[in-house]
Order: C-alpha cells, then sequence, then structure tokens
C-alpha cells in the first residue's frame, strides 16, 4: 500500500469557496463535508462549515482543505508554499493563469535561470503556489 503527502490547507469561514475555486482550476472530483454532517460542532453557526474537504485530478492530483473552527485559533502560514510541477508548459500555464485570477504575482510565470519556466504567487484566498515547468522535474 503506498503512502501519500497531500496539502491541507486551514481557512476561516471559506474553505467551500476556496475548494470549488481550486476545482475550478484543476478540475476533478470534490467532496465536502460539513461539522453538520458529523456533528461535530455545538455552533449553529458552524453546521454548514467545511470539516473536510477533499479534490482529486484524474491526473492524481489530490488537495484537502478545512475551515478552522471559530473555537480555535488559525495562525497565519509564512513558513509554506504548495508547489506543482511538470513538463506540460500549456498544463502549467492554465494552472497559473487561473491561480493569478483574483491573486497576488509575487515572481511572473517566466524563464527561471535553470532552464525551466518558474513563477511565485499567493492566490484569491491567501494560499501560496510555485509553479514549475522544466527539465529538472523529469
Amino acid at each position: 500500500m503506498a503512502t501519500y503527502l497531500n496539502p491541507y490547507l486551514s481557512f476561516r469561514d471559506n474553505a467551500r469557496e476556496a475548494m470549488e475555486f481550486y476545482q475550478s482550476v484543476f478540475g476533478g472530483e470534490l467532496v465536502l463535508s460539513t461539522f453538520g454532517d458529523f456533528h461535530a460542532s455545538d455552533d449553529p453557526a458552524e453546521v454548514d462549515k467545511i470539516m473536510h474537504g477533499q479534490l482529486e485530478t484524474p491526473g492524481g492530483l489530490v488537495l484537502m482543505g478545512a475551515d478552522t473552527p471559530a473555537s480555535m485559533e488559525r495562525a497565519a502560514q509564512t513558513n509554506i508554499s504548495v508547489s506543482i510541477s511538470g513538463q506540460d508548459l500549456a498544463e502549467l500555464q492554465g494552472y497559473w493563469d487561473k491561480l493569478a485570477d483574483g491573486g497576488t504575482v509575487l515572481q511572473p510565470f517566466a524563464d527561471a535561470p535553470w532552464g525551466a519556466r518558474f513563477g511565485m504567487l499567493n492566490d484569491r484566498f491567501g494560499t501560496p503556489w510555485l509553479v514549475n515547468c522544466g527539465p529538472e522535474t523529469a
């Protein structure tokens, strides 16, 4: 049985919107479970909040996320980025363009010194992304 390492993103009251956005970027099947589905919160305001969201694409990408309950602190994550890399420039350019829409480009998706195309951005939900298309990912 294989072991997997998957990004798990934390949100405050907008996980549904964020995960639906990521589905529009990457495609795939999105499964969302609320706190109400599992009777996991006594707070009526959290009944429809996302306790667990999972996006799986036909190409094998998996991205997970959830709303942080009001009773828990949600610290800004400044020491981690989600990285996506590969060889298909058209595919990665498409991901870049969609992730950048409404976000902040930190480094444009352009030719990099190591022979790849590379860019950095924070998407509209504040998630930092690294996108890399080039020979070193082979």
